[in-house]
């Protein structure tokens, strides 16, 4: 484990054979990350925001001061609404204080691992963030264990990749889900300089068909990304665990131009709902200036992006039997793990069909029939183990 200033950001970095990983000490944010395959391919997939090497200035929010890559919301959201005398800035003290350093030690003589710490103050708590990296697994995981915060709170990861530039060279899938919604408010206002394509608060069943504003047309296809440049929009869907039979929910994206994909493993059964925020030059006020193009793929539990109150609270999700919030306890810590992970693939892989799990691996099935098969440990998403 090194120390070192990346894009502004003082950080932790943990590297193995396979993956570089930066961790910011504020906010706990991850990028770059850089995964190595067989081939040689250097593939480095997360976002950083273009502000990040400019003069310092008063953001809007705190999480704008590092944003970039991954990082751990709780609460998740923009929290713009106080919950019982809480007031928490937009996706919450995890992402916007300042991480301790606790330890890299680790029990296997395979895996790297970095532990760091938060305190949380608004509402009494203490997080626990664990990244390990084992030799041979294309992937970092990730391991959040919440102590005290008690009550009810939404959380999730924030995963944000650089989106290319060319329509459609992004091919977006997941696992089956049960819902799919645009979000259910206004996403990006044009009073204050947003705009947004996607409809208000409809349903879908299949990514190839999201509902707009407009007459014509009046659906898009949002499996291929980016969009028609100068939006900004959000939308959700929650995976059907019954048809996973135990295995991990999982969101991927192919970049069909540089030829690799990249993937997230989580278990739906605390992380139901995978956000996608898509932002392509469609926020004109400081600091985006119409300058930014990234896609999220947020692994959640909650209402949207609405923050504390409206996930706790009944809404359209919690009327249907989504969770939209988990409950912190003094007796249990809550345990929030995610995998994530880059490679190589042919330059026929277009879009990821299906990933089957198999002993310490996955393989990832293309609509096109390629397969691509991944070392890791799957079952550490589902809990099982305290290690990768």
């Amino acid at each position: 484990m090194k120390n070192q200033v990346i894009h502004s950001q003082p950080s932790f970095v943990l590297a193995n054979e396979q993956v570089s990983v930066a961790i910011t000490k504020r906010g706990g944010q991850m990028a770059p990350v850089t995964f190595k395959s067989r081939d040689g391919q250097q593939i480095s997939p997360y976002y950083i925001s273009p502000w990040q090497d400019e003069e310092p200035a008063n953001m809007p929010a705190e999480v704008l001061v590092p944003l970039r890559g991954d990082f751990f919301c709780m609460p998740f959201g923009g929290n713009a609404s106080e919950y019982k005398g809480e007031k928490h800035p937009p996706h919450g003290e995890t992402a916007t204080g300042v991480w301790s350093f606790v330890d890299d030690k680790t029990s296997r003589p395979d895996c790297s691992r970095l532990t760091l710490a938060l305190d949380t103050h608004i509402r009494k708590g203490r997080v626990t963030k664990e990244i390990s990296l084992c030799e041979q697994h294309p992937v970092v995981y990730q391991r959040h264990t919440v102590e005290g915060f008690v009550g009810p709170t939404p959380v999730g990861h924030h995963a944000t990749l650089a989106m290319p530039d060319d329509v459609g060279t992004f091919r977006i899938s997941t696992s089956p889900f049960r819902l799919g919604m645009t979000n259910p408010g206004v996403f990006s206002d044009p009073a204050c300089g947003e705009y947004q394509l996607l409809a208000i608060g409809k349903t879908f069943g299949d990514l190839k068909e999201i509902p707009t504003l407009l007459k014509d047309p009046a659906c898009i296809d949002c499996s291929r990304l980016p969009l028609r440049r100068g939006f900004s929009d959000l939308f959700a869907v929650v995976a059907d665990i019954e048809g996973l039979n135990g295995t991990p929910a999982w969101s991927a994206a192919v970049n069909t131009k540089e030829h690799w994909v990249w993937f997230s493993l989580r278990d739906p059964r605390n992380l139901p709902t995978t956000a996608f925020w898509l932002e392509n030059h469609g926020r004109h006020s400081f600091p985006w200036n119409g300058r930014n193009q990234c896609l999220g793929l947020e692994d959640i539990c909650g209402f949207f992006a609405d923050g504390l109150a409206a996930s706790v609270n009944e809404n359209t999700l919690s009327d249907q039997g989504i969770a939209t919030a988990i409950t912190c306890s003094d007796a249990t810590p809550a345990d929030i793990r995610s995998i994530q992970g880059a490679v190589s693939v042919p330059a026929t892989f277009d879009r990821v069909a299906e990933i089957c799990f198999g002993d310490n691996e996955i393989t990832l099935r293309s609509e096109s029939g390629q397969l691509v098969t991944v070392p890791l440990n799957y079952k550490f998403v589902l809990g099982e183990g305290l290690q990768p």
